[in-house]
């Protein structure tokens, strides 16, 4: 457990992140930032002069946290647990009604900057290529249903279960996470 205090850098950085994720990029503001961390707006806008300075750091801590989690899944495990412990991250991630913090600004793609939007492109390729690479995996050990071609799978995979993410929020369950993933399992022959 991390017993190191936050700066007010960081708690600006993560309650935005929380609020993004909740409301999307329009859906807050400075001031509801310097509410929650008890500062002025002036000192948000010292760490982060604009809004898109904010979506960018928030883009850049979340991905960095993220690729993170990808590549503690230990590379020795069977494909299908891989995609277990995938979704076990994303289960992790979507605490209450938080939704993935790319996928939702990717809705408000609109109102978001080119530098943030290619920080998002990377996000989503570095996953889909990710998924892919399971997906591999998983065929040649026998244990993952793989239609075509692994790249376009990993692709669909990966948009299957950012838009799951959506449902599972308005549902209030993570359980529609699992069921894509456990359509994606090779059955034994017995089942």
């Amino acid at each position: 457990m991390n017993t190191t205090p936050q700066t007010t850098r960081d708690q600006i950085l993560d309650y935005a992140q929380k609020l993004i994720r909740l409301r999307g990029c329009n859906g807050f503001s400075y001031r509801d930032l310097a509410e929650h961390v008890g500062v002025k707006t002036s000192s948000i806008h010292y760490y982060f002069p604009s809004k898109d300075d904010l979506l960018y750091e928030a883009v850049c801590a979340y991905s960095t946290r993220t690729l993170a989690a990808l590549r503690a899944i230990d590379a020795k495990l069977p494909a299908d647990v891989k995609l277990d412990r995938y979704v076990d991250f994303l289960e992790e991630m979507s605490e209450g009604e938080e939704i993935c913090l790319c996928g939702m600004l990717a809705a408000d793609l609109a109102s978001v900057p080119d530098r943030v939007a290619q920080q998002i492109q990377g996000f989503v390729h570095a996953h889909e290529v990710w998924l892919s690479n399971v997906l591999i995996e998983g065929r040649a050990q026998g244990t993952l249903h793989v239609h075509g071609c692994p790249e376009t799978a990993g692709r669909a995979l990966f948009a299957t279960l950012q838009g799951s993410g959506l449902v599972c929020r308005l549902f209030k369950t993570t359980s529609r996470l699992r069921d894509i993933v456990g359509a994606m399992r090779v059955q034994p022959a017995n089942a």
